[in-house]
């Protein structure tokens, strides 16, 4: 991993969690339940991650010490986080989610800061916030009807919880790999949590332990814990421990140009001139933010 490029770092993970907004679809359709679904994903990606770090020749015997804060980030990154995005959506418009997200540039530059004394310049904010707005013209229209949504102050609220989680979710994970811990071994130990957490949770509030064995369903499954979970974390993360958390969070706001591009080609939906508008702003704050000086 130490010879991937920063640049394969940062669009690896990008153009894989963009196609994931489409691919989460086939999941939702079969009416598994969104615990299940979740849980199941962490899971099998937690058997994968453990495969690798075997591979890799890393051990899976990590201190006990660590494992209270991997239960944490299980808990709260890819628990809390993934339910909560999945949950906001059903009470505000996707792309309000989006929106919600791109914030994380600046809760991971503000941690970084806190924690770990990453510096970020008054370009990187400036053109950060750039994709922002950005990113709130491609989405305006749902944006604006968010106010007529009966609940949209709840799932507004569950939104920017998903944001704080996944903040604190990196926090922690850089935090165990700062003292020397491998990697791939605190990413498996992490989402088997997580995984354990969300299934122990489906069962105690009643709604039980789900599979669909579609096609759709046991492909898109793999494919979300394959690359969305293995390939895209251990990406992240890389990205994370050598440009500095904001740096890594910077995908967050090129994801939904990309996907609104799979979502045309896949889905039918059509560009307006804001929404292009909207692209090529996000775009070029992304070049201004990530190019050398």
């Amino acid at each position: 991993m130490s010879n991937v490029s920063d640049r394969w770092l940062f669009w690896g993970p990008t153009l894989i969690w963009a196609s994931t907004w489409h691919v989460i679809l086939y999941q939702l359709a079969s009416g598994v339940p969104v615990l299940n679904s979740v849980g199941w994903r962490f899971a099998l990606a937690a058997l994968m991650l453990a495969g690798l770090a075997r591979w890799q020749g890393a051990s899976l015997k990590l201190p006990g010490s660590a494992h209270g804060l991997m239960l944490a980030t299980g808990i709260v990154q890819y628990s809390g986080n993934y339910f909560s995005v999945y949950e906001a959506e059903r009470h505000i418009p996707t792309g309000l989610v989006a929106v919600l997200f791109c914030l994380m540039v600046f809760g991971n530059a503000l941690s970084g800061r806190v924690f770990f004394g990453q510096r970020v310049s008054a370009r990187f904010l400036g053109a950060s916030a750039g994709g922002v707005v950005g990113v709130v013209m491609i989405f305006w229209p749902e944006i604006a009807a968010t106010g007529a949504r009966p609940t949209a102050a709840y799932g507004l609220l569950l939104g920017l919880a998903a944001v704080l989680a996944a903040c604190i979710g990196n926090v922690l994970t850089l935090t165990l790999t700062r003292r020397g811990l491998a990697l791939v071994p605190v990413l498996a130990w992490s989402m088997g949590y997580g995984a354990v957490f969300l299934l122990l949770m489906s069962v105690v509030t009643g709604q039980g332990l789900h599979f669909a064995w579609q096609p759709s369903y046991i492909a898109s499954l793999l494919y979300l814990s394959v690359f969305g979970s293995v390939v895209a974390f251990v990406l992240y993360f890389k990205l994370a421990q050598r440009q500095g958390t904001a740096r890594a969070a910077l995908t967050g706001v090129v994801i939904p140009v990309i996907a609104l591009g799979i979502s045309a080609l896949l889905e039918g939906w059509r560009p307006t001139a804001l929404s292009l508008a909207g692209m090529a702003l996000c775009l070029g704050s992304i070049y201004t933010a990530t190019r050398q000086r």
